[in-house]
Order: C-alpha cells, then sequence, then structure tokens
C-alpha cells in the first residue's frame, strides 16, 4: 500500500490506544472487528485517530480506550487539548468487520457505539467503510484528514483479492 507521505513520520497505533498530536503524522493500523474513529480539525489541520475493540464500557474496572465509549470520549477530549473546537471537527470510521461470521456481531456493536457516541457530541461523519467480513489496514494522514484503506485477506483464502479491493482510496476532502 502506497504511503500518505514519506516525508512524515510514522505512528503504529495498537488496539486499545489513540493518538493525536499537532505534528503530522502518519498512522497507521490494523481493523478486524475492531473499530477506528478518525477526527480532523478542518480549520487547525490537525487530527487524532483512536483504535477500540469493545463497544461499551460497563463501569467495573479501568475505563480505558479499549471501549468506544472512552475511546471516543478520551478522543474528543484529545482533540480539544490541542486548541480543537467541536464546530470544526469531522470524523471518518472504519472497521467493524464480522470475521467469525457469527450471529453475535462484535463489529456491528463497535459501530453503533462509534455512531453514538459522534451524534452525541455532534460529530459529522464524512467517510465510512465498516461491516463486511474482511479486515482493513488503514494509514490516516493527521495533517491532511486523508486515509487510505485496504481490505484484507482472509487468512483461510488463498485468494488474492483483485487490484481494486487492494486499493481503495478513501479522500473525502468535502465538508
Amino acid at each position: 500500500m502506497p504511503t500518505l507521505d514519506p516525508d512524515i513520520p510514522d505512528h503504529y497505533l495498537f488496539p486499545c490506544a489513540l493518538f493525536a498530536n499537532r505534528q503530522p503524522h502518519v498512522v497507521n493500523t490494523i481493523l478486524g472487528s475492531c473499530i477506528s474513529v478518525c477526527l480532523y480539525d478542518t480549520k487547525l489541520k490537525v487530527g487524532g485517530i483512536n483504535h477500540f475493540m469493545l463497544p461499551f464500557w460497563n463501569g467495573d474496572g479501568l475505563a480505558s480506550p479499549k471501549y468506544g465509549n472512552i475511546a471516543v470520549q478520551k478522543l474528543m477530549e484529545r482533540m480539544v487539548a490541542l486548541g480543537s473546537s467541536k464546530p470544526n471537527i469531522i470524523a471518518k470510521v472504519f472497521g467493524g468487520a464480522n470475521q467469525m461470521q457469527s450471529s453475535l456481531s462484535v463489529g456491528e456493536r463497535n459501530r453503533e457505539i462509534a455512531m453514538e457516541q459522534l451524534e452525541l457530541v455532534n460529530i459529522k461523519v464524512v467517510a465510512e467503510s465498516t461491516g463486511g467480513f474482511k479486515g482493513r489496514k488503514i494509514q490516516f494522514h493527521t495533517g491532511t484528514g486523508e486515509v487510505l484503506m485496504k481490505f484484507l485477506v482472509s487468512q483461510d483464502s488463498n485468494k488474492v483479492p483483485e487490484l481494486d479491493h487492494v486499493d481503495n482510496l478513501i479522500r473525502n476532502k468535502a465538508i
């Protein structure tokens, strides 16, 4: 997968984490049933991203970004700490695959909580690639808000994805 900008530092985002910085970075992560919410401030030109595994923290134990309701809230707090104003922030949402093809779709529940949390804080979702049965690899450029995405080949499949499935480019600059 081509990189968004080879001259900007890379950061790999692990599950249960988030990243936001004033300096532009290209943030890479791999998603299955997990969700990443990419937030971008169109005025300040700064962005942040989370990677959460489960939809909702029930109040027991540590309130960590492992949970969607905590991850979206903490990412918003980080963006505001960087000087962002909510009316200037847009969102892009990725992941939520049902890779196990089970009736208990953690991926769909993760997507639902992400959308609910963004709606609660009045953040507009301008791009989304969620659901289905394949994982995704994304690269998020925090300085431009651009995202590159490709679908991943299933581990139990010998089939190589078609070219149009490998290099799906999501560039949504319209606000």
